[in-house]
This record gives C-alpha cells, structure tokens and sequence, in this order.
C-alpha cells in the first residue's frame, strides 16, 4: 500500500495562479487510502481522553463521522450559518477577502464535554480557532485540533498555538 500522501492529488493553479490544490477526492474515491486516512487519523487520538468529535463543514464530516463510528463517540457538526435547525451560537472571522460565519447547536457540547475538532485540511487556522472558540463558550474543551492535511508554510498551527494540533500529512508552499 502506498503512504498516505501519494494518494492526495495536487491541482496546480487552482483556485487561482500559483496556489496547489491538495485534493481529498483523489483518498475518498480509492478504499485502500480511504481507510488508510482513517486508520492514520484514528492512531492520533489514541491514549487521548475525550467525549466528542466536532467536524467543520464540509469536509470535515468525511473524516469525523467514521471516526466517530469506529469510536463509539458523538459527532458533532460546525456548519456554515443557517444550516442548522435549533438554537445556535455563531463565531464570525477573517477569511483573506473577506469573513465567514460557523455556528454550532447550543445543546451539542455540555459544561465539562472533552472535545476533538476535525478537519480535512490546516491552512491559515482561521475556521479551526473559530470553531474553538464556539466549542469554549458552551463551556467544552478542546483538547485536539486534528487534521488530514496540512500547509505548514500558511502557519495556521501558530493561530492555533494554545492548543494540541496534530496532522497526519504535511505540505509546504501554497
């Protein structure tokens, strides 16, 4: 079997001239590398105590979910605003032309709830500290930032810097 990283496609010039798409089709639509970054995901979260697993949409719901079966955990989804049905708490920030909005459901971290927070991808860490920042004001704590990939040249680890962030994949450059 092949590492991890031989199956993610790179796209060069893309979404614009000079940025490498790092592409995560390439791993869901091949079984063996699928679960392959399952497998390589779930091994970071041993010996780690926690209740629950948040996902950023989307992507974040391909790798959280089967992690969240495979471990017996609740999942909990961080959706962009207005997707969800129940009362939310909403954590705006900066995206590099402009802001996004998250939200969570007020009812899905309790007081005291050990939380991992999942993405597909690390880049400037903006999405990931808002979603901890949602995750803390309903009284949680993060105690992972875990990720498929990550671009260490955009140092979204450093906005991150209070707290465990770990990947399975790194990348450098854009």
């Amino acid at each position: 079997m092949k590492e991890l990283k031989e199956y993610i496609r790179n796209i060069p010039d893309f979404p614009e001239k000079g940025i490498i798409f790092r592409d995560i089709t390439s791993v869901l639509q091949d079984p063996d590398s699928l679960k392959l970054a399952i497998d390589e995901l779930e091994k970071k979260l041993e010996g780690l105590e926690f209740d629950v697993i948040a996902g950023a949409e989307s992507r974040g719901f391909l790798f959280g979910m089967p992690l969240a079966y495979n471990l017996h955990k609740p999942f909990v989804p961080i959706r962009k605003k207005g997707k969800l049905p129940c009362e939310t708490v909403e954590k705006t920030y900066d995206l590099e032309y402009g802001t996004a909005t998250i939200e969570i459901h007020k009812d899905a971290i309790k007081k005291g709830d050990r939380v991992v927070l999942l993405d597909d991808l690390i880049a400037t860490g903006g999405t990931m500290k808002a979603a901890a920042e949602l995750v803390e004001e309903l009284g949680g704590e993060v105690v992972k930032a875990l990720f498929l990939i990550e671009l260490t040249d955009l140092k979204g680890r450093e906005v991150l810097g209070n707290y465990d962030v770990d990947s399975v994949v790194q990348f450098e450059g854009a």
